[in-house]
């Protein structure tokens, strides 16, 4: 899945532009990961299984901790959505 807006004319071009192809597709899938760990814990609270979306919380955690310290997403997008999710688990408590 390459999409070339231009064709790279030096080396060192061609190397960037493997390199931004390389980080993008790995971007994706970590941001895909977290959005299925998030729907996977509304399901569980959809279904009232409390401890099953408890045990996946810190997963969870991990997940956008990483994310955060890699630069895939802000720290404070982080906490926010770490605190809005452990809101929702407890208030389904």
């Amino acid at each position: 899945m390459i999409m070339v807006i231009y064709m790279p004319i030096t080396k060192s071009a061609k190397k960037a532009l493997r390199q931004s192809e390389t980080r993008k597709a790995r971007n994706v899938q970590k941001k895909k990961k977290i959005k299925k760990a998030f729907k996977k814990i509304r399901r569980f609270l959809d279904e009232k299984k409390i401890k099953e979306a408890k045990s996946i919380l810190s997963q969870i955690y991990k997940l956008l901790d990483k994310a955060a310290k890699t630069g895939l997403i802000k720290k404070n997008t982080a906490a926010r959505k770490k605190s809005r999710i452990t809101k929702l688990i407890s208030k389904s408590s």
